[in-house]
């Protein structure tokens, strides 16, 4: 189901139990018409500047990360859901002195 393109960035603390079951939020978010898919980040990696014709979501397993969406800077602690509409630019960069296991999806 896809959301408006009004909608602005925002993060939702909490909205799943820390630590996320993965299995779960794939299910939560396929019941709101979202993908699910998985990432895991050394300390300092980002992905810099991207643009999608989708709105996404985030969710963070294990670490944490910093989301930029336009100008807008964000921090997204286990069980936080960040929400990042179409055509925003955006960039990510694991903040974890180790490993951040993530999750996203497009709806």
């Amino acid at each position: 189901m896809a959301r408006p393109e009004s909608r602005s960035a925002a993060v939702a603390p909490g909205r799943f139990p820390a630590p996320p079951d993965p299995v779960a939020v794939a299910a939560a978010w396929r019941a709101r018409g979202y993908s699910c898919h998985a990432f895991d980040d050394p300390p300092g990696q980002a992905w810099n500047d991207f643009v999608h014709e989708t709105n996404e979501v985030v969710t963070v397993v294990e670490g944490r990360l910093e989301l930029i969406v336009e100008r807008a800077r964000f921090v997204v602690e286990p069980g936080d859901e960040a929400f990042i509409p179409r055509h925003a630019r955006h960039s990510v960069r694991n903040l974890a002195e180790g490993r951040t296991r993530w999750l996203f999806g497009y709806d």
